[in-house]
């Protein structure tokens, strides 16, 4: 009896524990689907204004797996070289003033359909027609305009392999910073 008590007991407190947090198994039965990684940054106005938190929990909530983060203060020789395509562009300049002016959070993020799921979970790079078009999205949350949008997302496959092999090594036992400054 004093056994049967125990392990009631115990169960009573495991369920009674446990149960009111909610869990989020991210195994998959079906061993086809392919995980697939994306790189994701919380920009200086997201992280300045606070979001981090909110953005973090929305990609919780929407199935995704926060793999690496990185909390850094980015130089102006890394944000040149990280949107070098940019380079030709008049807004450039901007950009990299913007980018430096405080800390960003980087990210790699990991999920079946990642890249293109998180792209839909930010919205469209101008905030301002975020807040129109995709009232829920990220960027309609905090972002304030074309520059100023809060979130980075990688647009393809191919460049999510390029923007986290620049960002971070990645190991057998998982991804770690690349650059001593981070």
């Amino acid at each position: 009896m004093l056994q049967m008590n125990f392990h009631f007991t115990f169960f009573f407190f495991l369920v009674s524990v446990l149960l009111p947090f909610p869990h989020k198994c991210r195994c998959y039965a079906d061993p086809s689907v392919e995980m697939e990684s994306t790189f994701a940054m919380i920009k200086p106005d997201g992280v300045s204004g606070n979001y981090t938190r909110d953005i973090k929990k929305i990609i919780s909530d929407s199935g995704f797996g926060i793999i690496e983060e990185v909390m850094v203060q980015l130089d102006e020789d890394t944000v040149k070289n990280f949107y070098a395509e940019h380079s030709s562009r008049s807004f450039f300049p901007r950009l990299v003033q913007y980018m430096t002016s405080g800390p960003v959070l980087i990210m790699v993020l990991d999920k079946a359909n990642a890249v293109a799921d998180w792209r839909v979970l930010i919205g469209p790079t101008d905030a301002e027609t975020a807040k129109v078009t995709h009232p829920h999205s990220i960027r309609a949350m905090c972002g304030l305009n074309l520059q100023r949008n809060c979130v980075h997302g990688s647009d393809s496959p191919q460049s999510a392999v390029r923007e986290i092999a620049f960002f971070f090594k990645k190991s057998s036992s998982g991804f770690y910073s690349k650059h001593d400054e981070l």
